[in-house]
């Protein structure tokens, strides 16, 4: 894997929203140290409408080579998308890149350890059943007992097999790669703000019923199970 992380900068060269105006600088990591490898100013043109974005971002995974590592000050929307299907990591910093570079990068490298390690069977890293069909999963504490392990990891496996009627998710927040799947329309879905650090999704797979016996089965046009 390439040593590089690319950083979406404003003018003052503090981390930017992706979409705004901005310039991709791509940082290379000599034995800890962080200099400036490349970089290229940016502006998506959303006047091109879906197929023009698509071309730009195209474009910039093509700028940004082996590296796949991208922080940005917030994304959303279909940049993240289609950032995410080339195979992008992206973090969300503020402030001075040469101040979080270094963070980023032991945090990529705990992804990719937390990927080579099974994990020990006493700590599950999937949803839990509660009743047939309901299921519960704290990523709260997933993350807090599994360090370097991805809420994307852990749940959309579980989101995309579709084997649920109902699916109670704590977390500090709603990741955006999760909003995107839940906006696919195959669920329905509501969130409640629990406190500072903790919201309640509940996500309902109404294409699913359970038979007697407990087992979930596909409703007519539903999810194969």
């Amino acid at each position: 894997m390439a040593r590089e992380i690319a950083v979406y900068l404003d003018e003052h060269g503090l981390t930017e929203v992706f979409g705004e105006p901005g310039r991709v600088r791509v940082y290379r990591r000599r034995q800890k140290t962080w200099a400036a490898e490349r970089e290229t100013d940016f502006k998506l043109a959303v006047e091109g409408g879906l197929k023009g974005l698509r071309r730009q971002l195209a474009e910039l995974v093509s700028f940004l080579g082996e590296c796949r590592t991208i922080v940005v000050r917030s994304i959303a929307g279909v940049p993240y998308y289609e950032l995410e299907k080339a195979g992008c990591n992206i973090w969300e910093q503020d402030g001075e890149p040469l101040a979080y570079l270094e963070e980023v990068w032991a945090g990529e490298e705990r992804e990719r350890e937390a990927k080579n390690t099974p994990a020990p069977a006493t700590v599950p890293l999937g949803p839990t059943e509660r009743a047939p069909g309901e299921y519960f999963i704290s990523l709260k504490d997933i993350q807090a007992r599994n360090a370097g392990i991805t809420t994307k990891h852990v749940l959309q496996p579980f989101l995309r097999r579709g084997r649920f009627t109902v699916l109670e998710v704590v977390c500090d927040h709603l990741p955006p790669w999760m909003e995107l799947d839940l906006e696919s329309g195959v669920f329905t879905w509501t969130s409640e703000k629990v406190g500072e650090r903790e919201t309640r999704i509940f996500i309902r797979n109404d294409r699913v019923g359970v038979r007697g016996n407990g087992e979930a089965f596909a409703g007519q046009g539903g999810i194969c199970c």
